[in-house]
C-alpha cells in the first residue's frame, strides 16, 4: 500500500522522461470531442428514439460543458439492424433521425458555437438493403454487380460448405449462403462474407468501383462542411488473399500494453509485412493494403480548408501496429484502446501512457485518449467491478456479478481527471459528463444488440451503454424527449443523475467536467509536455506527472497519503481533507505549486 509519508518537500518539477505532442496548429492535436450517439441522445419528435433535431436542442449543453468537438455516430438511411452501422444510403438520412436539412442545421449550429462536427463512416460492409447488395443478389456468379462485394463459391462437391471457417464478431459463422438460382454455377447458391451481422455483408476492397464510391462519400459530406471521419473498422476492409482458413479468435473490445522500449521502436518507414506482425489479428484484420486507402483519403482532405481529420476506429495491438495509422500521411488521430481497457493499477497506467505517447511521437502523431464509447460498458460500472477486463467490457447482464455503483463512480471521476490532464486529444461518451452507468439490468426482452441473439443470449451486448439519457429528473422519460417516449429503458438511479440536478451543483459530475476542461483549456494543457514526476515514484499506487503548469496526482491504492504543503489544487474529483493535507484513495487532483 502507498506510504502516507508527508510530501511536503517534494519537488514537482522534477521528472523525466518528456514527451510534447507536434502542435503545429491543427485544432485535433488537442481537441476534446464528445460523441454523441444519436438515438439515445435527445429526442425532439417525441417517438422515443433521439434524432438530429434532438442533438440541435441540446448543443448549448455541450458549449457550456466546454468539449471542442462533436462526433456523431451514425445517422444514415439504414434498417436499423446494428443500430446504423448497417447503412442502405451513405448521402442520406435516416427518417428515424431527421432529414439532410436536419443535418445542416445542426451542423451550423454547432459551428457557431465554435463545435467542430466529425461524422461516422461505415466502409467495411453496408446493409443488405443498400442498393449495390440487392443489385448484387439479382445478378449472376462473376458479375460486375457481385465483385461490389465477397461473394465466393462453397467448399464440398456440392459447395454446401462454408469458403472457409471465419467466424463473425458477433457470434457465428461468418458467411451466409444465398437462397438457389437458375444462373448457379455447378456448386450452386455462392455464400456472402460478413464478419458482424448476416445484414451487414463486407464490401470488397480490391475493387477500385468501391474505392471511387467512398472518396465520393467523402467529398459529399465535406462539401457540406463536416471538419472529419471517425472511421469505424478502420483495421478491416482489405482481406488476406485467398481468405484462409484461420483458427484464431476475433474479439472487439481487448488492449495490450507494450514497455516504453518496445513502443518507441515503432518506425514510419518499416517494412509493411502485415502477414506477420505482432498486431496481425488473422487474415481479415490489420492488412498493409488499407494503409493505401488512408493515404487516397488523406488526400480528399487535404483539398478542402480547416484541417478536415481522420480518425481510427482499429482495434490493432501492440501500440507499435496502431501507429502505422497515423502516419505522416494517413489518419490524424487513432483511439487509444490500450488505455480504455487497463485495469486501476498505477503501474499499468504508467505504462500505458508511457507507451502510448512514446509511440504515436515516433510517427508524429498526437496520441488520443478515450475511457468509454458506444461500444463497451461505461467506465463509472467498469471501474465498479471487482474484475476489470475481457467479457465485463461487453455488457453486463442482470445475472452477472453488479458493479458497486458508488466505487465506480468514485474511480471513473478520478480517471478522467487523470485522461483530461494528459497532453494530446481526449474523447468523451454522452452522459459520462453526469456520471451515468451503464443499465446492468436490462430485460433481454428489450435488447436489440445484435451480438446477443447471434450468441444466443451468451454475450449480453451493448445495450446497457446506450440506454436514452436523462434531461430533467423525475419528469417522464427523465426528460428524454417530449412525450416521455424511450427505446430503451432507463435504470431508477438516472433521474438523480439528470442533467438539470447537476447544473451549477458544486462537486457534481458535470461541474468537474467543466471546471477541468476549462482549465484545460486555459492552461494549454493537451498541447503541452508531459513530465513524470520523479519525486513520487517511490509511492507504487500513485500516478504523478506535470503537463504545462499544472501537476495532476492520482492515487489508485486504498491508502491516503499527504499532498505537498502549500500546492494550490485547481480542481479534484473527490472531497479533499484540509485539515489532514491528505489526498484519499481513489482520487485525482491538479495542482499548480
Amino acid at each position: 500500500m502507498t506510504s502516507t509519508t508527508s510530501l511536503s518537500t517534494v519537488d514537482l518539477t522534477a521528472g523525466a522522461p518528456a514527451h510534447s505532442p507536434a502542435n503545429s496548429g491543427e485544432w485535433w492535436r488537442d481537441a476534446v470531442i464528445y460523441q454523441v450517439y444519436p438515438r439515445s441522445f435527445a429526442d425532439g419528435d417525441g417517438d422515443g428514439t433521439g434524432d438530429l433535431p434532438g442533438v440541435t436542442a441540446k448543443l448549448d449543453h455541450l458549449a457550456q460543458l466546454g468539449v471542442d468537438a462533436v462526433w456523431l455516430s451514425p445517422f444514415y438511411r439504414s434498417p436499423q439492424k446494428d443500430a446504423g452501422y448497417d447503412v442502405a444510403d451513405y448521402r442520406d438520412i435516416d427518417p428515424l433521425f431527421g432529414t439532410l436539412a436536419d443535418f445542416d442545421e445542426m451542423l451550423a449550429g454547432a459551428h457557431e458555437r465554435g463545435l467542430k462536427v466529425i461524422v461516422d463512416l461505415v466502409p467495411n460492409h453496408s446493409s443488405d438493403q443498400h442498393v449495390w447488395f440487392q443489385e448484387a443478389l439479382a445478378a449472376a456468379p462473376g458479375s460486375a454487380e457481385r465483385e461490389r462485394y465477397m461473394f465466393r463459391d462453397g467448399r464440398g462437391p456440392a459447395g454446401d460448405e462454408v469458403p472457409n471457417n471465419w467466424q463473425s464478431i458477433f457470434g457465428g459463422p461468418a458467411w451466409t449462403r444465398l437462397a438457389p438460382r437458375e444462373d448457379d454455377g455447378p456448386l450452386g447458391p455462392q455464400w456472402y462474407l460478413h464478419l458482424f451481422d448476416s445484414t451487414q455483408p463486407d464490401l470488397n476492397w480490391d475493387n477500385p468501383e468501391v474505392h471511387a464510391e467512398f472518396e465520393g462519400v467523402l467529398r459529399f459530406w465535406l462539401d457540406r462542411g463536416v471538419d472529419g471521419f471517425r472511421v469505424d473498422v478502420a483495421h478491416g476492409m482489405i482481406k488476406a488473399a485467398g481468405l484462409p482458413d484461420w483458427d484464431g479468435q476475433v474479439a472487439m473490445v481487448e488492449g495490450t500494453v507494450e514497455e516504453a522500449s518496445e513502443a518507441s521502436e515503432a518506425d514510419p518507414s518499416a517494412p509493411e509485412d502485415g502477414s506477420t506482425g505482432a498486431g496481425n489479428r488473422g487474415p481479415m484484420f490489420d492488412q498493409d493494403g488499407v494503409h493505401d486507402i488512408y493515404r487516397a483519403w488523406h488526400k480528399v482532405l487535404a483539398e478542402y480548408d480547416g484541417d478536415r481529420c481522420l480518425v481510427a476506429e482499429a482495434w490493432v495491438e501492440p501500440l507499435s501496429r496502431l501507429a502505422r495509422y497515423v502516419r505522416p500521411d494517413e489518419m490524424h488521430q487513432a483511439f487509444n484502446f490500450s488505455f480504455l481497457t487497463a485495469p486501476w493499477d498505477a503501474a499499468t497506467m504508467r505504462t500505458v501512457v508511457n507507451a502510448s505517447l512514446s509511440t504515436m511521437e515516433a510517427v508524429g502523431a498526437p496520441t488520443t485518449w478515450v475511457l468509454s464509447n458506444h461500444d463497451v460498458v461505461r467506465h463509472a460500472s467498469r471501474f465498479g467491478l471487482e474484475e476489470i477486463g475481457g467479457r465485463q467490457l461487453n455488457g453486463i447482464g442482470a445475472t452477472d456479478p453488479q458493479p458497486d455503483a458508488a466505487l465506480g463512480l468514485h474511480r471513473a471521476r478520478a480517471a478522467t481527471l487523470l485522461m483530461l490532464g494528459l497532453p494530446g486529444s481526449a474523447y468523451m461518451y454522452q452522459g459520462e459528463e453526469l456520471g451515468l452507468p451503464d443499465h446492468t439490468a436490462l430485460p433481454d426482452d428489450v435488447r436489440q444488440d445484435p451480438s446477443f441473439f447471434r450468441t444466443n443470449g451468451a454475450e449480453p451486448g451493448r445495450d446497457g451503454c446506450r440506454v436514452p439519457l436523462p434531461w430533467v429528473g423525475g419528469a417522464p422519460g427523465n426528460g428524454f424527449g417530449p412525450t416521455g417516449k424511450t427505446w430503451l429503458p432507463q435504470p431508477d438511479v438516472y433521474a438523480e443523475l439528470a442533467a438539470d440536478r447537476q447544473y451549477g451543483v458544486e462537486g457534481s459530475t458535470f461541474e468537474m467536467y467543466r471546471a477541468a476542461l476549462g482549465l484545460r483549456r486555459a492552461e494549454n494543457v493537451g498541447a503541452g509536455t508531459l513530465a513524470w514526476v520523479d519525486s513520487l515514484a517511490e509511492h507504487p499506487d500513485v500516478v504523478a506527472f506535470r503537463v504545462a503548469d499544472v501537476v495532476v496526482v492520482a492515487n489508485l491504492g486504498a491508502t491516503p497519503f499527504a499532498l505537498p504543503a502549500g500546492a494550490q489544487v485547481l480542481v479534484a474529483s473527490g472531497e479533499l481533507d484540509a485539515a489532514s493535507g491528505e489526498l484519499p484513495s481513489d482520487t485525482t487532483v491538479w495542482l499548480r505549486g
